[in-house]
């Protein structure tokens, strides 16, 4: 699959740790699945995934201090 940000580069399976901050927390998750383009390093997550992380965000806002670290692989079984 070909990289949207280059134009050049073809997407290959990689893992890669997410960082997002919420309300004065910082939140990051490890092991992510996703695609990573070889040429420009460019990161992108299937649907699936980006639900899931979704889900680990509204999950975390309810109990985070000011940083959180989950690993995804932990979670994903």
């Amino acid at each position: 699959m070909k990289c949207a940000s280059c134009r050049t580069g073809e997407l290959v399976n990689a893992m890669h740790s997410y960082f997002a901050e919420l309300n004065n927390c910082m939140i990051i998750i490890k092991n992510v699945p996703c695609y990573r383009c070889d040429q420009c390093g460019e990161i992108v997550y299937p649907a699936s995934i980006a639900e899931r992380l979704d889900d680990f965000m509204d999950m975390a806002e309810s109990f985070a201090g000011e940083l959180l670290i989950i690993d995804y692989s932990d979670k994903v079984a």
